[in-house]
């Protein structure tokens, strides 16, 4: 067996993944370097779920290097619409990332080995899907598919409470401030949906969307490293919202009651 720790082969990955960034895109573009922070911390968040899972180095390597390209193709979206919203321009980086990866076989420039393909392959398409669809997964496929789902997601909390909200979305601060938030929305909110994007109507609602990601972290590992960076409080205080005031107070309240419940 091939184990991808004693091959050092995430740093071969990480080094081509430097090269190929940087000899591919433009490094003055706030939106790429985004992605490019985005890209290594969602490679942390992987660590820490495989080591609190206490996932063997095989899993975890391969973990890490599919963090490295979950994202390959929102950097290419980026130079095409130099955005990252994809409800309004019908994009899916998922599907563009593998093809960048698969039909040219640029994957082999990140890996020597074909023996993790399919694995890298199904965690990339499904990356980003509003509900894993799990049909002809093996279970180390669904494994690794969950794994980059949820690190993804808690970068998301990170990236939101800290970066501008118009290079990640193109909406404003006072999009969220000055909307209201639609009944669909905070309904599913207060059933412990995740927001389908499509059903995203308001400034606040797009925002709101970001933070019920929680209720689609599918580890305890993944809740845990939510609640350690109190990300849900993080997110609700950033923006002060002067309509529905009880309503998102309602929200705030139903987020850390879930995340104090799942995490034990």
């Amino acid at each position: 067996m091939v184990v991808l720790g004693d091959c050092n082969m995430y740093e071969e990955a990480k080094k081509h993944f430097n090269y190929f960034i940087k000899n591919n895109f433009d490094l003055n573009n706030d939106k790429i370097i985004h992605k490019i922070e985005h890209t290594y911390h969602v490679v942390d968040n992987v660590k820490y779920i495989c080591d609190d899972m206490h996932l063997n180095k095989e899993d975890k390597d391969i973990a890490m290097i599919i963090a490295l390209l979950h994202d390959i193709g929102r950097f290419q979206q980026v130079c095409e619409i130099n955005s990252f919203r994809e409800d309004i321009n019908d994009y899916d980086h998922a599907t563009l990332g593998v093809k960048c990866l698969f039909e040219t076989n640029e994957i082999r420039n990140f890996i020597k080995t074909n023996r993790y393909d399919n694995i890298i392959k199904k965690a990339i398409l499904h990356h980003s899907e509003y509900i894993l669809d799990e049909t002809g997964m093996t279970e180390k496929e669904k494994l690794h598919a969950k794994i980059i789902r949820d690190a993804d997601k808690i970068d998301s909390f990170r990236t939101k409470a800290t970066e501008d909200i118009y290079i990640m979305a193109n909406i404003t601060e006072k999009d969220i401030e000055d909307s209201k938030i639609s009944d669909k929305v905070y309904n599913d909110f207060m059933n412990e949906k995740t927001i389908f994007s499509k059903d995203r109507k308001t400034g606040v609602d797009i925002w709101i969307s970001y933070i019920a990601f929680i209720f689609g972290l599918e580890f305890n590992s993944s809740l845990k490293l939510v609640k350690k960076n109190n990300y849900v409080n993080k997110l609700f205080d950033r923006y002060v919202y002067k309509n529905d005031f009880n309503k998102i107070k309602l929200l705030k309240q139903k987020a850390n009651s879930y995340l104090e419940s799942r995490v034990k």
